[in-house]
C-alpha cells in the first residue's frame, strides 16, 4: 500500500489517527476555509475534506492522502472555529440548551490513480443551559479557539452534553470507522 498522508495538523485527528496502528505523515493543506452562500454543512464539509486532499496531494503523488473538515451545525447557522474569545463566546452562548449537529467529512484521494472517495459522516449533541460564567471560564481556558463550534465533547464541555447520537469521533474531527472503510476501498 502506498504511504498515508493527512492533510491536516489537528492533534485530536492525529491522535485518532494514531489509534488505528497506521504509519503516516502530516501535511496540512493552507486554504480559504470560508462556506459558500447558502452551502449546506454538508456539502461544505465534503467539499472542504476533498479540496485539502487535493491540495496535499499534489506535494505527494504517489501516496494515499487523507483529508477532513468539521463544522457544527444549528438550523442553518454554521460554527466553524472562532477566531476570538469573544466569537467562541457568542458560539457557545448560541449552542447552550440546544440540540446541533456536527458534521464531518473523510476524504481519501489517491492521485497516481486519479481517483478517490469522500463520505459525511453526521452525529447529533444537546447540550444543557450553559451559565455565563461557564462560558466565560471555559473560553478562558483556550480550549475552545482551535475546534469547530468553540467546543471539544472530549474535553471539557463533555459535563455539557445531556444527549448524545451517533459517533464520537465524528464530533472529535475524524471517525475512523469512515477512514477504515475508506481506506479498503481507496487503498
Amino acid at each position: 500500500m502506498a504511504s498515508l498522508v493527512l492533510a491536516s495538523q489537528s492533534p485530536r485527528r492525529i491522535r485518532l489517527l494514531e489509534r488505528l496502528g497506521l504509519e503516516f505523515i502530516v501535511d496540512p493543506a493552507e486554504m480559504d476555509e470560508t462556506p459558500k452562500s447558502c452551502e449546506q454543512p454538508n456539502a461544505l464539509v465534503r467539499r472542504l475534506a476533498v479540496t485539502k486532499a487535493l491540495i496535499v496531494g499534489q506535494r505527494h503523488p504517489n501516496a494515499l492522502i487523507l483529508g477532513s473538515d468539521t463544522i457544527v451545525a444549528k438550523g442553518t447557522r454554521l460554527f466553524g472555529k472562532p477566531h476570538t474569545s469573544d466569537s467562541a463566546e457568542d458560539m457557545l452562548r448560541k449552542l447552550s440548551g440546544t440540540r446541533h449537529q456536527v458534521y464531518t467529512g473523510v476524504a481519501l484521494w489517491n492521485p497516481s490513480q486519479g481517483k478517490g472517495h469522500v463520505k459525511v459522516a453526521v452525529a447529533h449533541v444537546t447540550f444543557r443551559v450553559l451559565s455565563a460564567l461557564e462560558i466565560l471560564e471555559y473560553v478562558a481556558s483556550g480550549e475552545p479557539l482551535d475546534k469547530a463550534g468553540a467546543y471539544a465533547i472530549q474535553g471539557q464541555a463533555g459535563k455539557w452534553v445531556t444527549a448524545f447520537e451517533g459517533n464520537l469521533e465524528t464530533v472529535m474531527g475524524l471517525p475512523t470507522d469512515v477512514v477504515q472503510k475508506l481506506l479498503r476501498h481507496g487503498g
